[in-house]
């Protein structure tokens, strides 16, 4: 009789957690206490409206930019440990907002309709080949009509030696990535904000719409 697959799904999974919780056993990079500049805008620009769910929430910055703007607002993470802090930063600013750990691979499962979905930073690290699954749960969950806005790093960032994520994408990259599902709206330079010292990161800020009818890619 067969033992168990040494790399099932759910070992995939409980890697990624891991990890994840390991890079929030210190203050990450992307850890700056406040939303995004980018995304800052767009919440005041009112271009955030409706359920809103970010995807790759970390300690919930956005989601309680969003809850504060009085839109239903949920977060999910993979990262026990940065969802801990997200539940723990909105119970002391008395936001409410929902926090879930769940796989950004597998938002069909979540049974739900949202109508706009935030990413900030989580789309450039997954793996090329994970990247089909991540866009059938974005058909899933995102309303036609709805928009999904991106903030990942850009090819104009200089890779990092020995390095094999965050990817660097280019604008091609993300019409070609989203095609049949969602319409690019724009992809503009915009900068990432780190906690390091050091200039941000050089990304792409983009805006996509969901398709009514989405195609179907093989």
């Amino acid at each position: 009789m067969d033992g168990p697959a040494p790399h099932s799904e759910a070992d995939a999974v409980e890697a990624a957690q891991q990890r994840l919780d390991g890079l929030y056993a210190v203050r990450p990079p992307w850890e700056i206490g406040r939303p995004q500049p980018a995304f800052l805008a767009l919440a005041r620009s009112g271009a955030l409206r409706g359920r809103v769910l970010d995807v790759g929430c970390g300690t919930g910055e956005h989601v309680l930019m969003c809850a504060g703007l009085g839109l239903d607002a949920t977060g999910v993470d993979l990262a026990d440990t940065a969802l801990r802090a997200a539940e723990d930063k909105a119970r002391r600013s008395g936001v409410r907002a929902r926090f879930l750990h769940h796989d950004t691979r597998r938002l069909a499962d979540l049974g739900e309709r949202f109508d706009t979905v935030l990413d900030s930073g989580m789309f450039h690290m997954l793996d090329p080949d994970d990247r089909p699954a991540f866009i059938r749960g974005l058909r899933a969950v995102l309303r036609p009509g709805g928009r999904y806005f991106l903030l990942c790093f850009s090819d104009r960032e200089p890779e990092t030696p020995g390095a094999t994520g965050p990817h660097r994408l280019t604008r091609d990259d993300l019409t070609d990535t989203f095609a049949g599902t969602l319409h690019l709206d724009f992809a503009v330079p915009a900068t990432i904000e780190i906690n390091l010292d050091r200039p941000g990161i050089r990304g792409w800020l983009a805006a996509m719409t969901m398709l009514s009818r989405p195609a179907d890619r093989t």
